[in-house]
Order: structure tokens, then sequence, then C-alpha cells
């Protein structure tokens, strides 16, 4: 993903405390989240940032149902960013 002006990188302090933040009670979500820090850390924005703080609100299992595609973002989870940091989250490794 591109970076672009109005939507600046994430600070490295930002990034360590949301790392911290993500972590989860199972290990399932812990999978996809490592998949997605593996391939954004470097370029993660503040925007992606945003998203991913309000999916960590969620329980593990609203979590889970999100990553597997049985449940779409609703009411106030559904928004940009929410939604491009779940595709991202989603997209499985490349072959």
């Amino acid at each position: 993903m591109p970076h672009v002006h109005d939507d600046p990188l994430l600070s490295s302090a930002a990034l360590s405390k949301l790392r911290w933040r993500c972590r989860r009670g199972l290990l399932e979500n812990d999978l996809f989240i490592e998949r997605f820090f593996a391939r954004h850390e470097a370029t993660l924005t503040e925007r992606q940032a945003s998203g991913l703080e309000a999916l960590m609100d969620l329980s593990d299992n609203d979590l889970l149902d999100l990553l597997l595609v049985r449940t779409q973002p609703e009411a106030g989870l559904d928004r940009p960013e929410v939604r491009l940091v779940l595709d991202q989250l989603r997209t499985p490794r490349p072959s």
C-alpha cells in the first residue's frame, strides 16, 4: 500500500504500543495478526492503526469470526479503515 501525505506513517513508539495492544488470547487471531505485521509493519499508517485498534476492541471470538469471514463489520465498526485492515488481515500468504 503506497504511503499518502494525508495518512502519515506510524511512529516507532506508536507501532510498539500497537503491537502490544494486538496480543490476543486465541492463537488463531495471533497468527492472522503476526502475518499482518510481517507484511505491513514497515509501511503501517495511522489510518491502518486506527482500523486495527477498532478491531482489537472486539472479543477474541468476534474478531475470529470477522477474520474467517463468518461475519462482516456492522454498525460503528463498518468504517473504511476497519475494512482496509480487515482485508489485509484476511489476505492469505502468496503461493
